[in-house]
C-alpha cells in the first residue's frame, strides 16, 4: 500500500520516454506517458500525475499550450510542470515560465541533473500542501470560540426539549422514532463543538518524555467499547523498551484516539475487521503505524481526510483528523497516510525523540 509520486512523461519521441520510464521507475517514482499534448491532457485526467515532464515541441498542442491549459484549470494548477526543449533560447524559456512552468531543462539533458529538479520540485510540492494546511488551520482557530458559542446554546435547547417530548409519548408513539434522529444528530453536533474546543489546546507545546506505547494502550482504552461492539481484532506490535519521548500526553492521546476511531468506522462493512498498531524507531522518529482493513481512500479523498469538517462515507464528518495533524505537527511531528481502496488505509505518525529546536514555542 505504499504510496509513490506520479510523474507523468509527456514527449513525442520514443527513445526519450523509455529512458526516463527505465531511469525514474528506478529511483521508485510511478510513470505513465503521452507522446503528444492532446493525449497528454487526456492523461493528467486519468492519472492524477504530481509532476509532469513536458515537451515543448509535440504534434497536435506544443508544450506551451499544454502548460497554459493546465495552469489555467484551478483545479490542476498543484501540478508541478518540468519543461523539456531543444530551444536554447532565452526568450523561449521565459515564454515557458511564464505560462506557468515550475522548472526548464535544455535538450540533450543531464539525467542526474534532470532527477535533481525532479526531487526539488516534488519537495516544494510537499511543502506547498504542508503550508495550505498550516493556514486553514490557523484560519480554523480564529473561528472556533465563536463558531461553538453560536453552536452549543442552540444544541442545548433543542436536545433538552426533545428529551422532555420523547419521555412523555407512549413508546409505541410513531414520533418516538422521528425524535430518536433529532437526538442522534444533536449528540452528533455537540461531539462536533467539543472537537472545536479542543482544536485550541492541539497546538499546546509544554512536553514531558512519555512512553508512547503507554499512551497507545490509553488511546485504545478509549474505544475498547467501540472495539468490542463492532468486533474488531486489535493486534498489537510494540516495540519493546521503547525510548522516551517529549510528548504532550493528553494531546498525543486524543490524537491517536482519532485515528483509531477512523480506522473503527472504516470497517463497518468490512468482514475482516482488523486494527493492527506497530511502534517502532527510526532515523531520530519514534513511529506509531496504525493499520485498518477498511473501505479504503481514494486518490481525491486522500488530499481532504484532513480538512475541517471534510465529510466522507468513511471518514467523517468530524474534525478528529484536524485536530490528529495539528497535535503532531505541534510536537514537530508529521503524519502520513497510504491507501488502496477496497483493502484498507495505513496512518504513520512519527514523533521526533528530541525536542525541536526549529519550534519558536519550545525551550
Amino acid at each position: 500500500m505504499e504510496h509513490k509520486q506520479k510523474i507523468l512523461i509527456v514527449d513525442d519521441t520514443v527513445d526519450t520516454v523509455e529512458l526516463l520510464t527505465k531511469r525514474l521507475r528506478k529511483e521508485g517514482y510511478d510513470t505513465d506517458a503521452a507522446y503528444d499534448g492532446e493525449q497528454a491532457l487526456q492523461k493528467v485526467e486519468e492519472y492524477a500525475p504530481d509532476l509532469i515532464i513536458l515537451d515543448v515541441m509535440m504534434p497536435k498542442l506544443d508544450g506551451y499550450e499544454v502548460c497554459r491549459r493546465l495552469k489555467e484549470d484551478k483545479n490542476r494548477r498543484a501540478y508541478r510542470i518540468l519543461m523539456l526543449t531543444a530551444k536554447s533560447e532565452i526568450p523561449d524559456k521565459v515564454k515557458g515560465l511564464d505560462i506557468g512552468a515550475d522548472s526548464y531543462l535544455t535538450k540533450p539533458f543531464d539525467y542526474k541533473e534532470l532527477a535533481a529538479v525532479v526531487r526539488r520540485l516534488l519537495a516544494r510540492k510537499e511543502a506547498g500542501l504542508k503550508e495550505a494546511q498550516t493556514e486553514k488551520l490557523q484560519a480554523l482557530d480564529n473561528v472556533v470560540d465563536e463558531v461553538s458559542h453560536e453552536i452549543r446554546n442552540p444544541l442545548v435547547a433543542v436536545g433538552g426539549f426533545a428529551k422532555r417530548i420523547k419521555k412523555n409519548l407512549a413508546e409505541d408513539d410513531p414520533n418516538q422514532r422521528y425524535l430518536d434522529i433529532i437526538l442522534k444528530n444533536v449528540a452528533s453536533l455537540e461531539k462536533m463543538v467539543d472537537q472545536l474546543g479542543s482544536l485550541k489546546t492541539a497546538g499546546v507545546s509544554d512536553t514531558d518524555l512519555e512512553d508512547i506505547n503507554e499512551l497507545v494502550r490509553q488511546a485504545l482504552k478509549r474505544y475498547k467499547p467501540l472495539i468490542e461492539e463492532k468486533h474488531v481484532t486489535v493486534d498489537m506490535r510494540l516495540m519493546p523498551d521503547p525510548p522516551p519521548v517529549p510528548a504532550h500526553r493528553d494531546n498525543i492521546i486524543t490524537a491517536i484516539g482519532n485515528i483509531i476511531e477512523n480506522g473503527i468506522e472504516a470497517m463497518e462493512n468490512s468482514r475482516d475487521k482488523r486494527l493492527t498498531i506497530t511502534t517502532d524507531e527510526r532515523d531520530g522518529f519514534f513511529e506509531i503505524e496504525i493499520r485498518d482493513t477498511g473501505r479504503g481512500i481514494s486518490r481525491d479523498t486522500m488530499k481532504k481526510i484532513y480538512d475541517p469538517f471534510f465529510t466522507s462515507k468513511i471518514y467523517g464528518p468530524g474534525l478528529g483528523l484536524t485536530y490528529a495533524l495539528k497535535a503532531i505537527e505541534s510536537h514537530g511531528g508529521s503524519i502520513s497516510a497510504h491507501s488502496t481502496p477496497g483493502e484498507g488505509t495505513c496512518f504513520t505518525i512519527r514523533l521526533p525523540l528530541h525536542v525541536c529546536s526549529n519550534n519558536p514555542e519550545r525551550v
